[in-house]
């Protein structure tokens, strides 16, 4: 039995596309010439383009056209929620057709690039000019390799002793297997000219004002740290975690089998992050798994895939019930008290019909909240995260941000990278004036 429920955790969503299914699937693309998949990419990416030049076999070139726009490319094609962007704007998408299925095609290409070991870029000469990175996460990442390509010097700071960030500790463990996270990271890095320090804390372990006395530029990437609270009356008892928490603790398991992870879980949000500490729940054993939403199933944020997804591994949705109370029996929570809700008139209002759901572990998957901000003196903030403008640049002149930290931010792997990518040409611009 422990050796299924490992074998569950590391059997693919979607098994890699073979060179024969890759040359097939880019024979049904129309290589548009005003593609609407380019524009549904937050960054960009000449996708007809790349698809193209595998119907050419040349995986290698396509991967660098992907790698020119979004060096983290492998990670998104497994995690990005393509069937909302660029399948969702391809033009064979109807009732009678499917999309051309990009993101496969766009791990294909880049699985056989990195493959090589061989990295598409060159640094440039030495500028001279170093930049400190807070947080070696996807904008961190994409912000020090474009900085390193043109002949930066950057120390990233990481509050974690990996790097990676969500990619690491955040997503579910199915989506990234063979460690293919930490192989990533070693790709981006292998360009040169990027140092990473570990178990750095910013506003404990480094101060921005000690960043900017030592750097010519400073980019904030730390991401969203805090976890909202879930605001009902009691105490909170023993078997009620954080879903982020849950999924760290089963990324980071030596053995993801010996984790106790309840025989009747309740998951309490409507997000990715929801759907993938229930799916994981259930592929570690749990017999009830339960997925409880605030509002309706189309105002979830998770996708519709990724809610079938959690419904073919048996994870029960229900939607419009707002919790109200935590049940505990010595101690040890045994139920959460639920109120049906009405969201009819456009405010979610509670309607006074109320159930418990019986459970003996509750996983809280209801948001993040920005947590830095008391080490951000000077820069100013804007609903609750850094104000950026369009380029990544702060309220302060020698500061850029970019990814879940900063206000308006999608809180997706690749606006990430975008925001990475954008603030590191506005550094680039800077130090080179």
């Amino acid at each position: 039995m422990t050796s299924q429920r490992l074998q569950s955790l590391t059997e693919e969503l979607h098994p890699p596309l073979t060179a024969h299914e890759a040359g097939v699937e880019s024979d049904r693309c129309y290589f548009c010439y005003d593609a609407p998949c380019i524009t549904a990419c937050p960054t960009g990416i000449d996708i007809p383009l790349f698809i193209r030049q595998i119907k050419a076999d040349n995986p290698k070139g396509a991967a660098k056209t992907i790698f020119d726009e979004n060096i983290l490319g492998g990670m998104c094609a497994r995690v990005c929620p393509t069937e909302t962007l660029c399948e969702q704007a391809c033009v064979r998408n109807s009732q009678e057709e499917k999309p051309v299925r990009i993101g496969e095609l766009q791990r294909f290409a880049t699985d056989t690039l990195m493959d090589t070991g061989r990295q598409p870029y060159e640094r440039s000469a030495d500028s001279g000019k170093t930049v400190a990175v807070v947080g070696a996460g996807p904008a961190g990442l994409s912000c020090a390799h474009r900085l390193a390509m043109h002949g930066h010097s950057v120390t990233i700071y990481e509050s974690k002793p990996k790097p990676g960030g969500l990619n690491e500790y955040g997503i579910a463990a199915y989506k990234t297997i063979d460690d293919f996270a930490q192989r990533e990271v070693d790709y981006v890095l292998s360009i040169g000219g990027i140092q990473v320090e570990y178990d750095q804390q910013l506003g404990t372990s480094v101060n921005l004002s000690q960043l900017k006395d030592q750097f010519d530029a400073v980019f904030l990437g730390m991401g969203l740290g805090g976890t909202n609270a879930l605001n009902v009356d009691g105490d909170t008892p023993a078997g009620v975690h954080d879903a982020v928490d849950f999924i760290e603790a089963l990324r980071q398991a030596e053995d993801p089998t010996a984790l106790d992870v309840g025989r009747n879980v309740v998951v309490i949000g409507g997000g990715m992050t929801a759907i993938d500490a229930a799916v994981q729940s259930r592929l570690l054993g749990a017999d009830d798994v339960t997925l409880v939403y605030r509002r309706g199933q189309d105002a979830m944020n998770a996708s519709e895939f990724e809610q079938a997804v959690a419904q073919t591994h048996g994870v029960l949705l229900k939607t419009n019930w707002q919790p109200i109370q935590l049940i505990a029996d010595d101690g040890q929570v045994s139920g959460v008290e639920f109120e049906q809700t009405d969201s009819a008139n456009g405010s979610l209002q509670g309607t006074g019909n109320k159930r418990v759901f019986e459970c003996d572990r509750v996983l809280l998957a209801i948001g993040q909240q920005f947590d830095a901000a008391d080490a951000l003196s000077g820069v100013e903030l804007q609903d609750r995260r850094v104000r950026v403008d369009e380029y990544g640049r702060t309220s302060d002149a020698a500061v850029w941000a970019g990814g879940d930290c900063v206000s308006g931010g999608e809180d997706l792997t690749v606006s990430a990278v975008q925001a990475g990518k954008v603030a590191a040409l506005s550094i680039h611009q800077h130090l080179s004036a």
